[in-house]
């Protein structure tokens, strides 16, 4: 019945598609046409995803250092940078549970509400220097982060079935923009009024009331949720299947070794007595490789199936730690970052269409929830022991660590692809 369906909306391929990457007994939301409405909210998700972007990337580049300057001693001074992912990682499961309950658009917009009220607060300390106090407004800015992270699901509720693998890596686009204009309006915002970092911050609340502006023209049907009780056990009864927990897996994987890589490289580079300038151009090639390839690979998702799109991600992320381990020239950085970030790009952009391939009514809200839980704290490890380990084992004994967690999620997709071939004949 399910094939018989599907061969009525889908051309042949799409079907043959669909019906390896299905497991059995799944919910499946049937194609529909793409709307003028469906255009406009990717539109806006897209601006959404890079007003965002600005205000993290500024946050980012400043607050660090207004840490050291407000710290009562340096060893506090990333303080408020921990708080800004611990107010990520404590509230992401909270806000899924809470986007059931009123919908995307007012979820989105509270969000954005938070992330300028952290703001105006990181302002405030940085004015009559409050170390504390910026802190508290860092951890604010945080939870608002987390709300921004949902704009991929987002995309998928409202895209046509067809289209969201396309939808989610188009939203992720919007990145592009965030991560050039955030370090720039950073410098010249910095001294912008009397204080130093308070013109930063003040420009972050004036991106926050713009994005505001922007989810006012947002419109996703809210569709009202089941009860927490039944979704807590459709959750237990979805992690049970080795779809989803792939598709977590690849998330988690992705996005750790990334941040683990990438906040060491610096640090590397610095060793390695390259310059400032120079480090400043990897990591803007890395960003780019981040989010450039979002316009293609949604097509590729849609083409090659999730799994294999993970798959190559995973394998262009190999490469790129054999790229570091031929030597430390600005290069090999430039090539092994620039790698990474598209092998994330493929990665987590495959991890969500797989997700959300494999949710229902019932378990949507819970484990969208439970996948950012496990992402932003497989990130806060990542982040954590990346120093730690480079001044340790150094730079290329990291990337060795990164092998094994890749080569193990390769298997994995292997297994659960080989499952899938007899179920699609």
């Amino acid at each position: 019945m399910r094939a018989r369906l599907a061969s009525e909306c889908l051309p042949a391929q799409q079907l043959q598609w669909r019906l390896v990457l299905a497991p059995p007994g799944a919910k499946h939301r049937l194609p529909m046409s793409p709307t003028p409405s469906w255009k406009r909210n990717l539109v806006l998700l897209m601006a959404l995803q890079a007003l965002m972007t600005v205000i993290a990337v500024v946050l980012a580049t400043v607050n660090g250092l207004a840490g050291l300057a407000l710290a009562p001693t340096p060893k506090l001074a990333t303080l408020p940078v921990t708080a800004f992912v611990a107010g990520g990682a404590l509230s992401t499961f909270a806000i899924s549970l809470l986007m059931a309950r009123i919908g995307r658009v007012a979820a989105f917009r509270s969000g954005i509400a938070c992330g300028i009220g952290g703001a105006l607060v990181c302002a405030q300390a940085a004015e009559h220097r409050q170390f504390w106090l910026l802190c508290a407004g860092s951890l604010i800015v945080g939870v608002s982060s987390a709300f921004a992270q949902y704009y991929r699901f987002a995309a998928v509720d409202a895209a046509p079935a067809e289209s969201m693998s396309r939808a989610v890596s188009l939203v992720l686009a919007g990145g592009i923009l965030g991560a050039v204009l955030g370090p720039e309006s950073a410098k010249w915002t910095r001294d912008l009024t009397g204080t130093v970092y308070v013109g930063s911050y003040l420009w972050m609340a004036t991106v926050g009331l713009l994005a505001l502006l922007c989810s006012v023209a947002l419109d996703i049907p809210h569709q009202p949720s089941v009860t927490e009780r039944v979704a807590w056990a459709a959750l237990r009864t979805a992690l049970r299947r080795l779809e989803v927990l792939v598709a977590i897996k690849s998330a988690v994987v992705g996005y750790a070794v990334m941040i683990f890589l990438m906040t060491a490289t610096p640090l590397a580079m610095q060793h390695a007595r390259h310059s400032f300038d120079d480090t400043a151009f990897v990591i803007e090639w890395h960003v780019l490789g981040m989010y450039a390839p979002a316009f293609v690979t949604g097509y590729l998702v849609a083409v090659w199936g999730a799994l294999r799109v993970i798959g190559l991600g995973a394998v262009l992320m190999l490469i790129s730690a054999a790229i570091h381990l031929l030597g430390t020239d600005v290069s090999h950085f430039w090539a092994g970052l620039v790698l990474l970030g598209i092998g994330w790009n493929f990665m987590f952009v495959g991890a969500t269409t797989l997700l959300s391939e494999n949710c229902t009514d019932a378990d949507k809200a819970v484990l969208q929830g439970a996948n950012e839980v496990c992402v932003f704290a497989g990130n806060a490890l990542a982040s954590t022991l990346a120093g730690v380990l480079l001044y340790a084992i150094g730079w290329q004994f990291m990337n060795q660590v990164s092998v094994p967690f890749l080569v193990a999620l390769i298997a994995l997709l292997l297994v659960l692809g080989r499952r899938r071939v007899p179920e699609a004949s």
